[in-house]
């Protein structure tokens, strides 16, 4: 997502009122506030190239170059649970933050903080929002990677709940921390380099060059999750345990570090 296309992007959603005027129940905001968010990225060309877009076209890559080493098990398998991981990223860290990033700088997360929405509301909204996404994301990337060779089986998909899950937390989390911390060009920056880097050698798509000390790194713990769940339909606990460990971590960070102007 460029800088252009962030600065442009529509205000934030109105204040849900009751017909009395007072503010509407704290959930009802949220799910409101969540729906306006995922509403905006699914609108914006250049997020739906980030989340959707480009990891079919990896899906389609790994699949076809032979050449990759997805590591042991189906190909298409692994293929679509590396790309999963991708998507998450995508969404929840890279998108997140650069969109929070903008608004810090904008003026509206100081505004929507003093809101009935809340600091509490709003980050809620946040999360509810990457969580739709990455619904959507599944749904897109399931159907084409059945079309490349993929059968998923029920057991494979209720084992990769607990990793997507987590690396939703996890990602946002992070992505929360860097829009909150960094300025919003900065963010812009480091937000897309990351993704390139976490693609290249994260342990995503493709198993971590840094062998064990890989699955140390949140991106390598997810995909490791996510391969031994949709390619062995195994829950594989260590991975979810630094998921797990990285969601808590990033979450305490942004409650101590995070600015809101």
């Amino acid at each position: 997502m460029s800088a252009s296309a962030a600065a442009k992007a529509p205000g934030r959603a109105p204040l849900d009122l009751s017909p009395a005027g007072t503010a509407a129940p704290w959930g009802r905001r949220v799910r409101h506030q969540a729906a306006f968010e995922a509403r905006i990225a699914l609108r914006n060309g250049e997020q739906l190239l980030l989340t959707l877009v480009l990891p079919v076209l990896v899906l389609v890559g790994v699949t076809r170059v032979a050449s990759l080493d997805l590591g042991e098990g189906e190909r298409p398998a692994l293929a679509v649970a590396g790309v999963l991981a991708l998507a998450v990223v995508s969404t929840a860290f890279t998108g997140q933050a650069i969109a929070t990033g903008f608004d810090r700088r904008n003026g509206v997360l100081r505004l929507l903080a003093t809101s009935p929405l809340g600091r509490s509301g709003l980050l809620a909204g946040k999360v509810l929002a990457v969580l739709a996404l990455v619904l959507v994301q599944v749904l897109v990337l399931g159907a084409a990677g059945a079309l490349v060779g993929w059968r998923p089986a029920a057991g494979a998909l209720l084992a990769a709940v607990p990793a997507l899950l987590l690396g939703v937390a996890a990602f946002t989390a992070l992505g929360l921390l860097l829009a909150g911390t960094v300025r919003a060009e900065g963010t812009l920056a480091v937000a897309n380099f990351a993704w390139v880097l976490l693609l290249a050698g994260g342990g995503l798509v493709l198993p971590s060059p840094l062998g064990a000390a890989g699955g140390l790194l949140p991106s390598g713990a997810l995909g490791d999750a996510l391969r031994a769940a949709v390619g062995a339909r195994e829950l594989a606990l260590g991975p979810l345990l630094v998921l797990a460990a990285w969601a808590v971590a990033a979450s305490l960070a942004v409650a101590r570090w995070f600015r809101w102007e």
